[in-house]
């Protein structure tokens, strides 16, 4: 098989003097984020409301115990103003950004399979296209004064 080099390009175009081109891809490749469910949760206020759940690309882990890499995926929830059936129909909606870890005062976390309470200092958000984890955390440490 032929290597052109590094640069995938597109087959030969005739241009409209009819001199054969070859265009290089230069698109910049987007991170993506799926919605794979979502959850009704309670806001401070006893109102019910529609997280959606947003699941990151798949990534593969090397297991610290055994030395063997598994597959997975990030995952982080976000906030709607959605209804249900809205939201059943957003799933497999893909949106540009990312999921990303930030460092959090440590919890509590009780994994689910095995009832294991464990204390992790960091959670999963999600992070529109072009946004840092630093700006994200800025963002949300902002005050706003009452009037």
């Amino acid at each position: 098989m032929r290597n052109d080099g590094p640069i995938p390009q597109t087959p030969p175009q005739e241009s409209e003097r009819g001199v054969i081109t070859r265009q290089c891809l230069t698109k910049k490749i987007k991170k993506m984020v799926t919605v794979v469910d979502f959850k009704e949760r309670v806001n401070r206020d006893g109102e019910p409301f529609y997280a959606l759940i947003l699941q990151g690309g798949i990534e593969l882990v090397k297991s610290q115990e055994t030395g063997n890499f598994y597959a997975t995926a990030k995952r982080a929830s976000i906030s709607s103003t959605f209804d249900e059936m809205t939201c059943k129909g957003l799933i497999g909606q893909q949106i540009p950004g990312s999921i990303q870890r930030v460092a959090v005062d440590p919890y509590e976390f009780t994994v689910k399979e095995t009832g294991e309470v464990i204390t992790l200092s960091h959670r999963w958000v999600y992070l529109k296209e072009g946004e840092s984890v630093e700006q994200r955390v800025l963002a949300e440490h902002e005050v706003e004064m009452p009037l």
